[in-house]
């Protein structure tokens, strides 16, 4: 029988600068998850880790101990290496919905267990709820079953995966401790440990679109996640990517899909392109696979032939045209110059409030609401030309949204601006 503990000495061991042992961690969280420790002592506990910290030690055993209160995915029996990818969400970051099949067609399985947007980065499960019929909840024999045939599946997180994360996060977001770098690696990495893949690639965007604006955290951020994978027999490494501008030419669902399939058959812009390609070679290499290259999977159309197969093995048509808003609204340029600022939180927030998002996570989206770029930043642009096309079903939303857009597109005079090559994409690489 495991020993207990006294919530309020566990508060104090952390408050006072002290590690937390092992015991007492599988404690608190098990006892959390039961109810048996209230909300405001877990409050007072998820305080002090944001003020004091963990170390390594701490981190992995929190991780270990979110992992157990649920249950865990075993893939190990799959006829192909499983591998799974997370990104910390961006503006325009629609990247899981092109690299699950470009993956899948290069020889892995891909299980990519998925959420809902939340505020202004949005969420794969609601991008691809925009695709007629296609359905998100799957039985566990039904995600098996897809993988063998398939290869590739999209779908929500099991219930059961990590309930102590669950709980954990929805006291987080009310008691202004989100912010913590150890129960923000803890919280992702639980629910990824715990879905059984062989390895994981981690998208950790960096910049004003991201969750993480200072490189410094991202790091940070980056660095804890790849331990806790390590730990836990995961073969785990991280890229941090660039979110100070949009990803691609689109913020939004039903759009995003659309350049998601454009992507698929060999075109999209050319930095979705590129970070798909390479975050594809990135959970290749970590299974094996290395000798393939994802590129070709792209160009001779392996890559869109199971697309087509994983949206119709969970009811979706894959030929059904896309849902698009009623209303419209062009943002042109004032005057001849450069784009020299194209803000990504502007952007997003713009969706957000145009209907692709939600503030609370009841509320509905609108799956064809969204931002569409015509220019990119750097780009030369003439007066009058289309910067973005707004669109939405509830036409009053435009106001809201141009206000949120004001001081994040800028356009200099043809004198003071001058056309900048674009920011790299991969900004660091973090292994074990």
């Amino acid at each position: 029988m495991s020993r207990r503990f006294a919530a309020v000495d566990v508060i104090r061991t952390k408050r006072d600068g002290g590690a937390l042992s092992g015991e007492q961690i599988d404690w608190v969280v098990a006892a959390y998850t039961r109810g048996e420790v209230a909300e405001e002592q877990m409050s007072a506990l998820a305080m002090a880790i944001l003020l004091r910290g963990m170390d390594r030690a701490e981190v992995s055993r929190w991780t270990r101990a979110m992992i157990e209160s649920g249950s865990r995915l075993d893939f190990s029996s799959l006829p192909r290496p499983a591998v799974d990818k997370h990104s910390t969400g961006g503006v325009g970051d629609k990247v899981t919905l092109p690299l699950a099949p470009l993956v899948a067609a290069c020889g892995a399985a891909v299980p990519q267990l998925s959420g809902r947007g939340l505020g202004h980065t949005g969420g794969t499960l609601d991008k691809m709820e925009a695709i007629a019929g296609w359905r998100a909840s799957l039985e566990l024999a039904e995600v098996d079953a897809q993988l063998r045939d398939v290869g590739a599946v999209v779908c929500a997180a099991t219930a059961d995966l990590a309930p102590a994360d669950r709980k954990l996060y929805a006291l987080r977001d009310v008691t202004g401790t989100v912010e913590s770098v150890p129960l923000i690696a803890s919280s992702i990495m639980s629910k990824k440990i715990a879905e059984g893949t062989r390895a994981l690639v981690l998208d950790v965007k960096v910049g004003s679109g991201a969750f993480m604006k200072d490189p410094a955290l991202a790091r940070e951020l980056a660095t804890t996640m790849v331990a806790l994978g390590t730990d836990a027999g995961v073969e785990t490494r991280a890229l941090l990517t660039d979110m100070s501008t949009p990803l691609g030419r689109t913020a939004g669902n039903a759009l995003e899909v659309r350049e998601s399939v454009e992507v698929l058959a060999g075109g999209g812009p050319a930095d979705l392109v590129e970070l798909t390609v390479v975050l594809a070679r990135e959970m290749l290499d970590a299974v094996g696979l290395d000798a393939v290259d994802p590129a070709d999977a792209l160009r001779d159309g392996r890559a869109m032939d199971v697309w087509r197969r994983m949206v119709a093995a969970q009811g979706g048509d894959p030929d059904a045209p896309l849902p698009v808003a009623r209303h419209t609204h062009e943002v042109r340029a004032e005057a001849d110059g450069v784009l020299t600022g194209l803000d990504a939180l502007a952007v997003g927030v713009a969706a957000w409030r145009l209907g692709a998002g939600r503030a609370r996570r009841e509320e509905a989206v609108q799956a064809g609401a969204g931002v569409e770029l015509h220019a990119v930043r750097g780009e030369r642009v003439r007066a009058g030309q289309p910067l973005l096309t707004l669109h939405t079903d509830t036409p009053e939303r435009f106001g809201w949204a141009l206000e949120a857009l004001a001081g994040g597109v800028v356009v200099a005079g043809p004198t003071t601006g001058r056309p900048a090559a674009a920011p790299a994409l991969v900004l660091e690489r973090i292994t074990a």
